[in-house]
């Protein structure tokens, strides 16, 4: 799938500035006294959203006094731009490197939880039994899209010794792959593999970048300063419906999620549905064994400023902290 690029489109710098132009606001309620709460997605409906659209089904917003309304995303929707705007009081942060970019711009926004303590971002290879780990990659032809190349790549090349001369264009079409058994491909644990399987009839060596030490945290929420101090307790209650909503959708019925995200996303097929949602609790991606949903730590964070840094995408003297704040979120 197309998604999760980086800030793109408005600048960071932009962002700030608009962040920063925003005035406080009093809350926008409903006719019951409801805040209203716009949280936008980074994508169109999918079984990666499907903890928040779980905790909409059964109403788990509104037992704690918010209207959540979900925005759903899609290749032209700028989440931190959104939030800039004021269009949308909460939006999601695909990857760590998005709060860490507003951070290196002073921007007045913050990560305040993580509900994939995994990233899904994988690579694919060709079946092939003499590869066991990413670091049997060395050498081959890797196909990824630009905003990759500034992102995950950076550990890559700083863990394996991976050089740029490996890196092929990726137009989001697995042709290319299937045509090169030697080549290997980015990709998300909850889709593309499946894709491939699809349309290739086999399945695929998939790697995940997290099982190696890929410090990057996925599907986070993100509130502008403002919003924290103004409506700390709405935050706090959002925070805690979609956690509520994430283990009733891994672990209960999912298809008060799924109606809803097949209403919102009409091509989402059943199939993927299923596969996605299956991929996500194989591979403990909202919560391995001890954590906490939503959780996050200064240690992780970190851990994945100081590869980033080291490799030149942040300067060392940026304010990492500031991109993101344990106060609704803490291990145990």
């Amino acid at each position: 799938m197309h998604r999760r690029a980086l800030i793109g489109g408005l600048g960071a710098g932009a962002v700030t500035a608009a962040l920063a132009a925003c005035q406080p606001r009093r809350p926008r309620v409903d006719e019951y006294g409801r805040i209203r709460i716009r949280f936008a997605t980074d994508w169109r409906a999918q079984a990666e959203h499907g903890g928040f659209y779980q905790a909409l089904a059964r109403g788990l917003y509104e037992e704690r006094g918010l209207n959540v309304e979900i925005v759903q995303g899609g290749p032209s929707v700028n989440v931190p731009r959104l939030l800039a705007s004021g269009s949308v009081e909460l939006g999601m942060g695909s990857n760590s490197f998005i709060p860490m970019t507003l951070a290196a711009e002073n921007a007045p926004v913050r990560a305040v939880a993580a509900f994939f303590q995994k990233d899904p971002q994988v690579l694919i290879a060709h079946p092939d039994p003499a590869l066991e780990s990413i670091a049997d990659l060395t050498g081959r032809p890797i196909l990824l899209a630009d905003a990759s190349i500034t992102a995950f790549w950076v550990w890559l090349k700083a863990r394996y010794g991976f050089t740029d001369a490996q890196v092929r264009a990726y137009t989001f079409s697995p042709a290319p792959f299937l045509a090169d058994p030697q080549a290997v491909q980015q990709g998300y644990l909850t889709s593309e593999p499946y894709t491939i399987q699809q349309e290739a009839g086999f399945e695929p060596r998939v790697f995940l970048l997290a099982d190696e030490g890929y410090p990057s945290y996925a599907t986070m929420v993100l509130a502008p300063d403002a919003l924290i101090r103004d409506n700390r307790d709405a935050v706090a209650a959002f925070i805690e419906a979609s956690a509520e909503g994430w283990r009733s959708y891994l672990n209960d019925d999912p298809e008060p999620a799924n109606r809803l995200i097949r209403e919102a996303n009409p091509e989402m097929s059943q199939d993927l549905l299923d596969y996605a949602r299956t991929a996500l609790v194989a591979n403990d991606i909202v919560a391995g064994e001890g954590e906490t949903i939503g959780m996050m730590t200064e240690e992780r964070w970190r851990e994945f400023f100081e590869v980033t840094s080291s490799a030149g995408v942040f300067d060392p003297d940026t304010d990492w902290r500031s991109a993101f704040t344990l106060d609704f979120v803490q291990a145990g």
